[in-house]
């Protein structure tokens, strides 16, 4: 799941990866029309808006439901609510000046529909790629300070690290205490499920 740039297409054609398009991002168009609106005005920003938080309040009922729970869920409520929205969209795109907010938030939403609309598909899939962009965030930040990457193998070598650190995070692992414990053991990997059980979804040792 990723915003509109199309160069993660070649990713997901040659990995054989589906790829889902991420409301948060389509939404954050929407507000920066809304925001280019004279002031207290209400207009078709806020009707878009209108349509995507209801597919946002959605996702909170069934936040903590199965995956089966959630998927029917969404096929009840939110596929109802994205058809009325996309017929709100087609209605309007075509009059609509493309180079303004409103246009290119129009265009952002219309180019990208099918991926979008695809979460709904899976009661696995989540509605946005806000968690990974929280995670990641910090790093997004701190490189423009590091500066450290002058390599291929430097920048690999960093993704790999990150990902560690940050699946420790989400497994509810210290980080320290999980690059220790792995730093520790690596040595004495051999097969892939020895490095396998290094990974922090199956990592076991208290932190």
């Amino acid at each position: 799941m990723v915003d509109g740039y199309e160069a993660y297409d070649a990713v997901c054609q040659s990995q054989s990866i589906d790829r889902l398009g991420c409301w948060a991002h389509a939404r954050r168009k929407f507000i920066e029309a809304q925001r280019a609106q004279p002031k207290g005005k209400v207009g078709k920003p806020d009707q878009a808006l209108s349509w995507i938080n209801r597919l946002y309040g959605i996702e909170r009922a069934v936040r903590d439901a199965s995956a089966e729970a959630r998927y029917a869920a969404r096929q009840a409520q939110a596929v109802p609510t994205l058809d009325k929205l996309r017929q709100w969209m087609q209605k309007h795109a075509p009059n609509t000046v493309p180079g303004t907010a409103l246009g290119k938030a129009l265009t952002y939403l219309s180019n990208q529909w099918p991926r979008l609309a695809r979460y709904v598909e899976d009661g696995r899939y989540p509605i946005d790629n806000n968690r990974a962009e929280n995670a990641i965030r910090p790093f997004v930040v701190g490189r423009k300070n590091w500066l450290f990457s002058q390599s291929t193998r430097g920048v690999k070598s960093s993704a790999n690290l990150y990902s560690l650190i940050s699946s420790a995070k989400a497994h509810g692992h210290d980080p320290h205490a999980y690059l220790r414990y792995v730093f520790e053991q690596i040595p004495a990997a051999e097969t892939v499920e020895d490095f396998e059980a290094l990974l922090p979804e199956n990592f076991k040792r208290g932190d």
